[in-house]
């Protein structure tokens, strides 16, 4: 199973035109930063725009209202979560 993880650009290194060549941004969430690619991004977003992860790609943008209800509703199911399963032993 995968999981795309809605997180906030904090920084953008390149532009849309350097086609796989340093695109790359700075991503948030709930205080975790990582660098991730904006090679096949479906729109090129800004510093502040919300982009969808799956695998250290961005791979779809977001209007910050539906990524906050998507942060909201990956919370909740955490929050949900048997200790059991939290466990690694």
């Amino acid at each position: 199973m995968c999981l795309a993880i809605p997180m906030r650009i904090t920084h953008i290194q390149g532009n849309p035109e350097d086609f796989g060549i340093g695109q790359i941004a700075t991503v948030d969430a709930d205080g975790i930063s990582r660098e991730i690619r904006l090679d096949i991004v479906d729109h090129w977003p800004n510093v502040g725009d919300y982009v969808i992860i799956h695998a250290g790609f961005a791979i779809h943008t977001l209007v910050e209202e539906e990524a906050k209800k998507n942060i909201s509703l990956l919370q909740e199911l955490a929050e949900t979560i048997p200790e059991e399963l939290l466990s690694r032993d």
